[in-house]
């Protein structure tokens, strides 16, 4: 089972969904996150985005959280896949799912996983629009900051 993947092909949420609930019919809840490309950020008219990544790293930093959240919350199941390349508005840039026996588990692992992909993914998005383009901020966060890691903990279990 691939539960973490950086890709050029557009993203399939029930795909994963079902790849991650395979052969657990005990389980009873799924939680989906599903970030798209907006059509307006900032007061701009977006045009499309372009996404870059370190792949070796950012894949190293999405099974990280997938560690973190099989121990914080063990009966969940976590994958997370990013684009990278063109999107275009409406497009699928990150799709991540979290099956559990009980919707809170998946609700707060979903939750807890976009957190720290903001935070520790090498991922850059490149943000074309009417008039221009500019380099939006990315992951900041070092993986080993145990306050970057409590902060997104507490907004998951808000």
């Amino acid at each position: 089972m691939v539960q973490v993947a950086v890709t050029s092909e557009p993203l399939d949420p029930a795909s994963l969904g079902r790849e991650l609930n395979a052969g657990s019919a005990g389980d009873g809840a799924v939680a989906t996150f599903t970030g798209l490309v907006r059509a307006h950020n900032q007061g701009r008219q977006v045009r499309f985005l372009e996404y870059e990544a370190y792949e070796p790293l950012a894949i190293k930093a999405l099974k990280r959280i997938v560690s973190e959240v099989e121990a914080a919350w063990p009966d969940a199941r976590l994958g997370i896949h990013h684009r990278i390349g063109r999107l275009e508005i409406g497009d699928a840039s990150v799709v991540i799912v979290a099956v559990s026996a009980h919707r809170a588990a998946a609700f707060a692992a979903c939750r807890y996983a976009i957190e720290r992909v903001k935070q520790i993914v090498p991922i850059w998005k490149r943000e074309h629009f009417e008039g221009g383009e500019v380099w939006l901020e990315g992951a900041t966060a070092d993986p080993e900051d145990q306050d970057a890691r409590q902060a997104a903990y507490r907004t998951a279990c808000a």
